[in-house]
């Protein structure tokens, strides 16, 4: 804290992973940002590196209300960084695990929301790959949505020699993956409607489709076995036909049997939330905090 990076004023961190740090910063131009800063030990990886570079890149393309903006990348100090637009609100995973499942009518905004973020991700040829709540910003006030980290997202159309993970090594975070990235492939933009099928189930919910003990009994579960249907997931929480048919669609095992784009997901799940009563109130908690630990973000 206090130390001035290429006129970034570094305030406190807000954030690590296991890349980077973030922290939020002002500058004399900018105003207050979310700056991230590449971890020492990786600024001579170039795998490391190009990855962050890539992440700007796709930042700068991907422009949409719902996703948060990118403002620069630079190199000040033996420092790599990258500023982003400061995003009101809470990640959402923190909402989530505070609040327990959604109001029906709040998950089919926040679904839209993050549903019409992404698309604009697919317009530019962008598979985001790691859609999930502690991937979003969310502003309770407002019922906004916004988008960030783009550090594993990848074109599905680039050559193989520009692909930055090894053949049978997947990406994402396990909770939230979609069963054909674990063979390692460059997965297309039904992957990530996969993740968002995920998202809304946990937020209706409070619990996700899959739970298991270990990651391997996930791998196992996930590869073997169907998700458990919305309507089975906490006993006494109930959702239409329709509902159910529309989320379980977006988390059909196979690409081709989920919608034709996210943004048709998005909207189905809206207008068959919208179209029921509201249902009485679920239990809250789940066991999100239980299984969180267990499965991280792979990055390989």
């Amino acid at each position: 804290m206090g130390t001035v990076i290429a006129e970034y004023a570094v305030q406190d961190m807000v954030g690590e992973g296991g890349t980077a740090m973030v922290y939020r910063a002002s500058h004399p131009t900018h105003g207050i940002v979310a700056l991230k800063v590449l971890r020492t030990k990786l600024r001579n990886d170039p795998t490391a590196v190009i990855r962050f570079e890539r992440e700007a890149e796709f930042g700068f393309r991907v422009v949409h209300p719902n996703v948060v903006r990118t403002i620069e990348i630079g190199a000040a100090d033996g420092l790599k960084y990258l500023a982003i637009e400061w995003a009101p609100g809470e990640l959402l995973e923190k909402v989530a695990k505070r609040t327990g499942a959604f109001p029906r009518e709040q998950v089919a905004s926040i679904a839209r929301q993050i549903a019409a973020a992404v698309d604009a991700s697919h317009r530019q040829g962008i598979v985001h790959r790691d859609l999930k709540p502690e991937n979003l910003m969310y502003d309770s006030v407002n019922d906004r949505v916004r988008l960030l980290d783009f550090g594993i997202a990848a074109e599905p159309e680039q050559g193989n020699e520009q692909r930055l993970t090894r053949d049978g090594f997947f990406v994402g975070t396990l909770l939230y993956v979609a069963p054909e990235a674990l063979s390692g492939v460059l997965v297309g933009p039904t992957a990530d409607q996969y993740s968002l099928a995920t998202i809304a189930y946990f937020l209706l919910t409070g619990v996700h489709p899959y739970t298991a003990r270990s990651t391997r009994d996930m791998l196992s579960q996930l590869l073997t076995q169907p998700p458990t249907p919305l309507n089975k997931a906490v006993p006494g929480l109930t959702f239409s036909d329709e509902v159910e048919r529309v989320v379980m669609k977006g988390l059909a095992r196979q690409p081709t049997d989920r919608y034709p784009g996210i943004t048709d997901f998005a909207s189905a799940l809206a207008a068959s939330l919208l179209a029921m009563p509201t249902p009485a109130a679920p239990k809250s908690g789940g066991l999100f905090g239980k299984v969180k630990g267990l499965f991280g973000s792979r990055d390989t």
